[in-house]
């Protein structure tokens, strides 16, 4: 790799071991990759955030990098942890886990970063423009930003991006690149529009085409950031999809000749059979919705699904997970939802300890889908949010 003068500096160790450690990191990354040079950043987004994930030796390795003087550099936000960091309690959290998950978030803060603790950060602070370099970990959020936005970033490790945040730079490979962004494959997609179909469709197309790069015909024009974050989600869980285009909806679609790609059609049989591999489960003990975390929007429709109604008797709990940016933005609507369980803030199902009390789930996310089974031990009921309030009003 080719390293400027003031970089080079910085694997000496003339701006401090933290650093030295950080751009090492990197340099490995890059030549492991094949960059041929490291590249400015705006921001990163850190998984690594919850200590059922971490554990201790995560938690050690945190500690070790305040303990070095680690700072980030640039606007950092952290991926959700394992617990409502106020409402632990009523997650059935251990007060050990509690505590320890508690110091992680400290630790982060005092690098500076951000403890907003979401899995859709694009939906406050951090906002990538058009063309800006990124490195983010989330594999939902990268594949957001990467294709709705047009951002660009790899899909980073919980160490490199955090390696990325301190020095403000990342190595300039893979999806940095013009030609790693050329779509591979056409998805013919018929779907009915509403997101729960866009849950399936990703689960659907991620399983047929792995790390592949799709270009989608026949979404509606007026796919939005609930509908496209969902899509994300379920292509990132159901393969390795970190960027997609999509004609008329995406800012780099018509940069492309998609005449010769092999076409893939995915309609109603294809959705029925995503639908069937998800599920698992006849009835559930919990319903928990927001993987990703819930938008306002979302807030807001399940709110007026939800007005005037009452909890039945013996019904599944409900988990509703968003940040506490947005919890605190949706008052009223948080206090209809309140009624049918909580609004958890920082963090969600999948990586919340929910195996010790748990073992059947509900849940309208393919993302969720893929991952209990083997992080939770769950079997799942994939819905959409109307058909699984049918078990609870």
């Amino acid at each position: 790799m080719e390293l400027r003068p003031d970089e080079e500096n910085i694997l000496k160790g003339e701006e401090g071991e933290s650093r030295r450690k950080a751009m090492e990191l990197l340099v490995a990354l890059g030549k492991v990759y094949g960059a041929e040079d490291l590249i400015d950043i705006t921001s990163a987004h850190l998984s690594g955030a919850s200590y059922k994930t971490i554990g201790d030796g995560g938690l050690k390795y945190l500690g070790d990098q305040v303990a070095g003087g680690a700072k980030v550099s640039v606007l950092t936000t952290l991926n959700p942890v394992g617990m409502d960091l106020c409402r632990w309690k009523e997650m059935h959290i251990s007060e050990k886990f509690a505590v320890k998950q508690q110091k992680i978030v400290e630790l982060y803060g005092k690098m500076g970063v951000r403890t907003t603790c979401s899995c859709t950060p694009y939906t406050g602070e951090n906002v990538p423009k058009f063309g800006d370099h990124v490195a983010w970990a989330e594999s939902s959020a990268l594949s957001f930003v990467n294709s709705f936005i047009g951002a660009r970033t790899n899909r980073e490790g919980g160490p490199g991006a955090l390696a990325a945040a301190i020095l403000g730079k990342t190595a300039n490979y893979g999806l940095h690149l013009d030609d790693k962004r050329v779509p591979s494959v056409l998805i013919d997609a018929d779907i009915d529009g509403s997101v729960f179909s866009y849950s399936l469709l990703g689960q659907a197309v991620g399983c047929a085409i792995g790390c592949r790069v799709p270009y989608f015909r026949g979404l509606p024009k007026d796919t939005g950031v609930e509908e496209a974050k969902t899509l994300s989600a379920a292509m990132a869980a159901a393969g390795s999809v970190a960027i997609w285009h999509a004609e008329n909806v995406t800012p780099e679609a018509g940069n492309y000749d998609v005449s010769d790609l092999e076409v893939i059609h995915v309609g109603k049989e294809e959705l029925k059979v995503a639908y069937d591999t998800l599920n698992t489960a006849d009835d559930v003990q919990l319903i928990a919705l927001g993987c990703p975390h819930l938008t306002e929007k979302e807030i807001h429709e399940i709110a007026t699904m939800l007005k005037g109604k009452k909890k039945k008797q013996g019904s599944p709990v409900i988990w509703f997970c968003t940040s506490a940016a947005t919890r605190e933005k949706c008052g009223e609507d948080v206090r209809i939802l309140e009624e049918f369980g909580p609004v958890l803030a920082d963090t969600c199902m999948v990586v919340a300890p929910i195996e010790g009390t748990f073992s059947r789930t509900g849940t309208n996310s393919a993302k969720a889908g893929n991952y209990l089974p083997a992080l939770c031990s769950q079997s799942i009921m994939c819905e959409d949010i109307a058909k699984l309030m049918e078990a609870v009003y």
